[in-house]
C-alpha cells in the first residue's frame, strides 16, 4: 500500500503545481482543481483500507477525462491565437517602418540631452538634474538653473496656500504680465481675500480688499463687485448655498499653480508644459507617424520638402499645444506666416496677402472668390487671430 500512496502523493504535488501555473485560464484551473480533489479523495480511501487497485482504476479514468477536457480547452486557446495572428496580418499588410538613428549626430544628441536636463529642472528634480548634467557634459547656464529653482520654490509655496512669493514675482514682472493682459496678480489677491472670508476673518478681508483691489477695478470691475456683494451671504455656511457659491470652489486656489507656471515659463520664452510631456504628447501622439508617412509618399513621388520652416503635412494639435494663431488660406491652401499674413477684404472674407495680390486686377480691384463683391486690395485689413 505504501507504493500507491507515494505515487499518489507525487501526482498530487504535480497537479497542484500545474493548477497554479494555469491560473490565468479559469476553465483549465477548475479542471485541475477537480482532479486534485479526486486525488486527495483516492488517497484518503486507500489509507482507510479500500482496494488500491479498484481506487487506482477509477482514478485513471478520472485523469484521462480531465486530460481530455484540458486538451480541448487548450486547442480553443491555440485556435484563437492563430485567428488573432491572421487578423493582424490581414489588417496590417505593410511592415512597421524602420527609422534611421534619430540621434546619431552630435547636435541632435545634445538637443535631446538638453531637453532631458530641462525636464528634470522643470519638475524640481534638482539632484537628478545635477548628476545628469555632470555625466552628459551639457551646458545649462546658472541663470537658467536659478530660474527653475525659483519656480519650484514659488510653486511649493502656492501648494501650501502661501501666495507671498508669487505676489513678489508678479510685482517685479508687472509690466510683462500687463503686456499679456494676464489676470494672475488679481487672481492671487482674490484667492487670499476668499481665504480670509471663509476663515470668518471679515474685517481682515475688507482691509485686504481695500488695499489691493483698487488698481484692478478698471479691468476686473464686475468680479470685484461680486467679491464685495458676497458679504451679504455670510457666514460661509450660507455662502455655499447662495448665487456666489462658485467663490467657495477649491479650484479658485488650485488653478493658481498652472496659471503661475504658464506665466513664469512665458517670461523665459518656454512652453508652460514640462519638456518631455510635450515630446510625448506631440511626437508619440501621432506626429512621428504622420511625418514618416509623408516622407514615404515623397520618396515614392521623388519629391522633396521645399520649405525649411514648415511641415508639408498638417499635424493636429490639442488646444494646450497651440502657441500661436493658425490660418490656412482657402485659396492657396497654405498656412499664413508673418511675411504672408491673413488679410480681410471689405466683404469680410479672409485670404492671405499673396492670394490677395494674385487676385488683384489692373487698378487694384479684387473680386472676392467667395462672393460677387469687388473692392480695392488696398482696403484689405490684416487680421490677427
Amino acid at each position: 500500500m505504501d507504493a500507491p500512496l507515494k505515487e499518489l502523493t507525487k501526482l498530487e504535488k504535480l497537479v497542484s503545481n500545474s493548477s497554479a501555473a494555469k491560473g490565468k485560464s479559469p476553465s483549465i484551473s477548475d479542471s485541475l482543481e477537480s482532479l486534485l480533489l479526486s486525488l486527495k479523495d483516492a488517497k484518503q480511501r486507500i489509507q482507510a483500507g479500500a482496494d488500491a487497485g479498484e481506487v487506482c482504476a477509477g482514478l485513471s479514468r478520472t485523469v484521462d477525462n480531465t486530460k481530455k477536457d484540458v486538451d480541448d480547452r487548450q486547442k480553443e486557446i491555440y485556435n484563437s491565437l492563430a485567428r488573432f495572428g491572421k487578423a493582424l496580418d490581414k489588417r496590417f499588410t505593410t511592415p512597421l517602418p524602420s527609422y534611421s538613428p534619430l540621434f546619431s549626430s552630435p547636435e541632435s544628441k545634445a538637443a535631446l540631452e538638453r531637453t532631458i536636463a530641462q525636464h528634470f529642472l522643470r519638475t524640481g528634480q534638482f539632484r537628478t538634474a545635477e548628476v545628469f548634467i555632470e555625466e552628459s557634459g551639457i551646458d545649462i547656464s546658472p541663470d537658467m538653473r536659478e530660474h527653475f529653482a525659483e519656480l519650484h520654490r514659488i510653486m511649493s509655496s502656492l501648494k501650501e496656500n502661501d501666495i507671498g512669493p508669487a505676489l513678489e514675482w508678479t510685482e517685479r514682472n508687472r509690466q510683462f504680465l500687463s503686456s499679456r493682459s494676464s489676470p494672475l496678480e488679481f487672481h492671487l489677491h482674490r484667492s487670499q481675500y476668499i481665504r480670509l472670508l471663509l476663515s470668518s476673518d471679515y474685517n481682515a478681508a475688507l482691509i485686504y480688499a481695500r488695499a489691493n483691489f483698487k488698481s484692478f477695478y478698471g479691468t476686473h470691475s464686475s468680479e470685484i463687485l461680486r467679491l464685495m456683494n458676497c458679504l451679504a451671504y455670510l457666514p460661509p455656511s450660507r455662502l455655499q448655498g447662495s448665487p456666489y457659491a462658485d467663490l467657495t470652489s477649491p479650484s479658485l486656489h488650485t488653478d493658481l499653480e498652472p496659471m503661475f507656471a504658464k506665466e513664469y515659463c512665458a517670461s523665459l520664452g518656454m512652453s508652460r508644459q514640462v519638456p518631455l510631456r510635450v515630446i510625448g504628447d506631440i511626437g508619440g501622439g501621432g506626429a512621428l507617424a504622420r511625418i514618416e508617412k509623408g516622407r514615404k509618399v515623397m520618396r515614392e513621388r521623388k519629391s522633396e520638402w521645399s520649405q525649411s520652416d514648415e511641415l508639408p503635412i498638417e499635424i493636429p494639435l490639442g488646444p494646450e499645444n497651440r502657441y500661436h494663431s493658425i490660418f490656412a488660406c482657402p485659396v492657396s491652401k497654405e498656412q499664413s506666416t508673418e511675411q504672408n499674413p491673413p488679410m480681410m477684404m471689405v466683404c469680410g472674407h479672409v485670404v492671405t496677402r499673396d492670394s490677395l495680390q494674385k487676385l488683384s486686377k489692373a487698378g487694384g480691384n479684387v473680386k472676392c472668390p467667395y462672393c460677387p463683391q469687388e473692392s480695392l486690395a488696398s482696403n484689405a485689413l490684416r487680421v490677427y487671430f
